[in-house]
């Protein structure tokens, strides 16, 4: 069975490989639409050849890599499950320590520590490739240190989050997705409200925007939008990335308003003040909150249908995977393939949400601004710094995409009827 199980994990492997390299660098163009051309979303208009040219290679090879690694956080639980490594991982935790809590994070670590090495060169693949097209200016010092640092945030809140799993299906092998979601609640907005001021500056420094027009044009949309916000942040991208972005996050007393020093760099004030105006709409509609509410929603399904799985494998396949009981230790890498393929499953419906969001805030953005000029040319710049593409394959935009297309913003702000 495993040899078999092996054999044919890595026959489907090279023939995904192999179907992804033949749909971005052959079938797939990322062309534009009839009637674009010499229009605001031509990126011929806005980037010259050199860019052009480097836009295509590079987002193939972005695609191309983002795809490959989708199965091989799956191969990683299946070869540990099926391999027989899961119950030797657990026999050795039980071997070290009596107390659950002790054993739960020896397998855990163990288990991250080999997924993390799984996907280091895909990541150090995709971090080279961001500096070969001058998109990031990051040392790879600084980069492995940033590596470190999500990998530590990211298995400390998973390490929390499957102790309280393992506690109640340890209890409850039926029910136990219940009363997770039901923790998850207060954990999920603790982790909103503490972001901006425990996570984000773990990263980067941040520090007020200097006093001066711009910061006093952008409090002024603030307090039009209603937002209770008396400062504002920069954050110091520049040194990793020659992209730009800003954003509005947090809750409470934690909201902040944070602009990339990029963007001030790269952008005029009218520009500026459009991507704040955006980045307001989303607080102004409450996007963050129906954006939680939307993942809990997603994850009260999510969690009852792993719950009926995790039973399921176990009661029909349990004895050839040496599992006794849902709540085996030797079961996690079993618990994290079905939230791995369940998650996978609802990108699409997550990102299509996420792409309605957007669009109202540029909506929200170009009627509080009135500047279509400075809406367009500050999304034209955009994509050029990232080397972005106007209109990605289908599978992409499917997939992976959270925003409209640039194509389809340039497109809505051209035509956009301005309300005064």
């Amino acid at each position: 069975m495993r040899k078999a199980a092996f054999t044919g994990f890595i026959v489907f492997y090279f023939i995904y490989i192999m179907l992804m390299a033949g749909y971005f660098f052959v079938w797939s163009k990322s062309g534009l639409p009839p009637g674009i051309k010499g229009t605001p979303a031509d990126p011929s208009q806005f980037m010259n050849g050199r860019q052009l040219a480097e836009s295509t290679t590079y987002n193939a090879w972005r695609h191309f890599l983002s795809f490959a690694s989708i199965p091989l956080e799956w191969a990683v639980y299946l070869f540990v499950l099926i391999s027989g490594f899961s119950q030797w991982l657990r026999r050795r935790a039980e071997g070290l320590s009596s107390l659950f809590l002790v054993r739960i994070f020896i397998c855990f670590a163990i288990l991250s520590l080999i997924s993390a090495a799984v996907f280091f060169p895909v990541n150090f693949a995709q971090y080279q490739l961001s500096v070969h097209y001058g998109i990031s200016v990051q040392h790879f010092s600084d980069w492995i240190r940033d590596q470190g640092i999500s990998f530590a945030v990211d298995g400390l809140i998973s390490l929390i989050t499957l102790t309280v799993i393992f506690f109640f299906i340890r209890r409850n092998p039926r029910n136990w997705w219940l009363p997770v979601w039901l923790l998850s609640v207060p954990f999920i907005v603790f982790i909103l409200y503490l972001q901006p001021v425990v996570i984000d500056p773990l990263y980067n420094h941040f520090q007020s925007l200097p006093n001066g027009e711009l910061k006093s044009e952008i409090l002024n949309l603030a307090s039009h939008a209603g937002i209770p916000a008396n400062n504002v942040y920069e954050v110091d991208m520049s040194n990793q990335t020659n992209a730009m972005n800003a954003y509005v996050n947090g809750i409470g007393s934690h909201l902040r308003i944070v602009l990339w020093d990029t963007t001030v760099q790269k952008l005029s004030r009218p520009e500026v003040l459009f991507i704040m105006a955006h980045e307001m709409g989303h607080y102004v509609m409450h996007h963050i909150l129906w954006g939680t509410v939307a993942t809990l929603a997603g994850l009260f399904i999510g969690l009852f249908l792993a719950a009926k799985g995790l039973l399921w494998t176990v009661q029909h396949w349990g004895p050839r995977l040496n599992l006794a009981h849902p709540g085996d230790l030797a079961a996690l890498p079993l618990v994290l393939l079905l939230f791995s393929l369940l998650s996978f499953a609802g990108e699409p419906v997550q990102n299509a949400v996420s792409r309605q969001f957007e669009h109202a805030a540029d909506v929200y953005a170009i009627q509080m601004t009135q500047n279509r000029q400075a809406a367009i040319s500050s999304f034209q710049k955009l994509s050029a710094a990232s080397l972005g593409e106007m209109n990605p394959p289908a599978l992409v935009k499917f997939m992976q995409y959270d925003h409209p297309t640039m194509l389809d913003r340039i497109n809505y702000l051209e035509h956009a009827n301005l309300k005064k």
